[in-house]
């Protein structure tokens, strides 16, 4: 580790925080419905989509909320399940490219559906230019808005007093596009452009390489799709190289936007929720509590990264591990965009996780098996780590022996069920799917390697699609019938699961009374329930996922220390 790569670390970290109040600020009056910057211009074009879609903006009871978003999203699976499968004889496809099989289209269109985004495909050699834009960008699109709207929601589970309603899914998911998502990607993708990011809808370029053989390089509408990726914690990209790819991530400053934008507005939303129940400092608790796991885990990536493979240094090669990173980002920007992606649900990658070191890979993993709560996706992240707030306050409520508070309502029995719901989800999907792999001959013959890393891609990939992220251990060939219904059925399960029980959980909670602080209450924005709460989040995701690490990761680590490969 050097100090330019801490300079580097430290830099991100305190531009993000001082993005928090504003973006905070302008998304809490946006889906407060108060007037903001773009209010004069936005406002009668959302009053329009109303009308045009037959929508209104009554609040709904948490059911008709879930129902309205289960709807909304099978409508846009079917929409891009069919355009893969018709996209042989759509337009907008230069290259000629045929029809997606169904199997792929059916993990594909569930990956993008879920923000997902795995992709066992090469983008610019299986998906038309119509494609991309129409099916893969809206899900980006749709799917990063799907996610705020749940948060939006559960936010005002807190915030709100015997009320029988937690908003309007149209109205969130309109505002979250149209206000939030919409201009920030118009103006992310102008200065993409301008850093040197395709934009066009022709076709394809053909070019002599200096050895006079002739090659076709795919271009295409890059940069509009690369900045809703990136901002939706969406993370699939428009090349097979993702954000190692010199269209799709250019130079450094294009890579700090990109980290950057990863993390903007689910970093925000704790501010937003603050605001919305009173009291900032409760937002700036939980930032912390994110901040805190965060760090941890880009100093143990950048240090594993950083000392190297044992294996490589007994062959007389000193240096950090710079197999499979660019060298344009180095050692410290790849183990931070590594930690960013997969804090997030984004999925997006600048290096090869597969060639990570084996705990500088653990740590890739362990933020996906703890949820992805530390920021998490737009969206996705926030309400996650709420379901452990709740876990929090209750076991705080068990030591003292009073019953559980948070910001004065009454934690009770079906809450604490609810939230244990949505928690268990994740372990269930992840680790079923690997122990059957594991064992299926099928399966495991799409593993490159053997042995404990042999075992971590196959347990990387279904820890990813349950988690919502999309990023893969190389090794893994996905794109078969087995790994693609069992990986569109992990996402699936990733996404429904946990969403469907944080609904309840706010419609419980939007219904029940406030009770008034005494002084018997334990203080919930402080740096106690820091500590309480990233303990609870480390336990509990230790308790489920450790046997599963100890075989893969920690493992290997300790056989390339005594010099053994497999």
């Amino acid at each position: 580790m050097t100090i330019n790569g801490w300079i580097q670390i430290l830099l991100y970290c305190g531009i993000l925080v001082l993005l928090v109040k504003p973006l905070g600020g302008y998304m809490h009056r946006v889906f407060t419905g108060d007037r903001s910057l773009l209010s004069p211009v936005l406002g009668p074009v959302e009053r329009g989509l109303y009308r045009l879609a037959g929508t209104g903006d009554q609040e709904q009871h948490w059911t008709g909320y879930a129902a309205a978003m289960l709807l909304f999203n099978l409508a846009g699976f079917l929409a891009l399940y069919f355009l893969q499968r018709l996209q042989g004889g759509l337009p907008y496809n230069p290259a000629g490219m045929s029809a997606v099989e169904p199997g792929l289209a059916f993990n594909t269109a569930a990956s993008f559906m879920t923000n997902t985004n795995w992709q066992n495909y090469g983008g610019e050699s299986t998906m038309s230019y119509l494609v991309q834009m129409a099916g893969l960008t809206v899900q980006n699109f749709l799917s990063a808005a799907t996610g705020i709207a749940i948060a939006m929601a559960l936010i005002r589970g807190f915030a709100r007093a015997s009320g029988k309603s937690i908003g309007n899914f149209w109205v969130d998911m309109t505002r979250a596009t149209l206000y939030v998502l919409l201009p920030l990607c118009v103006v992310l993708t102008l200065v993409y452009v301008w850093l040197g990011m395709p934009q066009t809808l022709g076709a394809y370029v053909g070019a002599t390489t200096l050895e006079g053989a002739q090659q076709t390089i795919a271009v295409g509408p890059v940069a509009s799709q690369i900045a809703i990726k990136m901002l939706g914690t969406n993370g699939g990209g428009f090349f097979n190289a993702n954000a190692a790819h010199p269209f799709e991530n250019p130079d450094a400053i294009s890579n700090l936007i990109q980290m950057l934008s990863i993390f903007a507005i689910g970093a925000a939303l704790t501010n937003v929720f603050g605001r919305m129940v009173g009291n900032q400092r409760q937002g700036w608790a939980i930032l912390a509590a994110m901040g805190a796991l965060f760090i941890a885990g880009v100093a143990v990536c950048y240090w594993a990264e950083a000392a190297g493979n044992p294996l490589v240094h007994a062959l007389g090669i000193e240096g950090g591990n710079m197999e499979g990173k660019e060298a344009r980002f180095g050692i410290a920007l790849s183990a931070l965009f590594a930690v960013i992606t997969t804090a997030a649900s984004c999925g997006a990658v600048n290096a090869m996780h597969d060639s990570f070191t084996a705990l500088g890979g653990m740590i890739p993993l362990i933020n996906m098996q703890l949820g992805e709560v530390i920021v998490g996706g737009v969206g996705a992240g926030f309400y996650g780590i709420l379901m452990f707030i709740l876990i929090a306050v209750f076991v705080a409520g068990l030591m003292v022996g009073r019953t559980p508070e948070y910001l004065g309502k009454k934690i009770e029995a079906k809450e604490v069920k609810m939230a244990m719901l949505a928690i268990l989800c994740l372990p269930l999907a992840m680790l079923t799917f690997t122990a059957i792999a594991v064992v299926l001959p099928s399966a495991v013959a799409s593993i490159a390697n053997g042995g404990p890393h042999g075992f971590s891609e196959i347990l990387y990939a279904y820890t990813s699609a349950a988690a919502n992220n999309g990023s893969a251990f190389g090794g893994l060939t996905g794109n078969t019938p087995w790994y693609n219904i069992t990986l569109g059925l992990g996402m699936l399960m990733g996404r429904f699961l946990v969403i469907i029980p944080a609904l309840a959980i706010a419609g419980s909670l939007a219904a029940k009374k406030t009770v008034s602080a005494s002084a018997g209450t334990f203080p919930t924005d402080g740096p106690l329930f820091v500590g309480l709460l990233v303990g609870v989040i480390v336990i509990v995701g230790g308790l489920t996922f450790f046997p599963a690490l100890a075989v893969g990761p920690i493992v290997e680590h300790l056989a390339a220390i005594h010099g053994q490969t497999f």
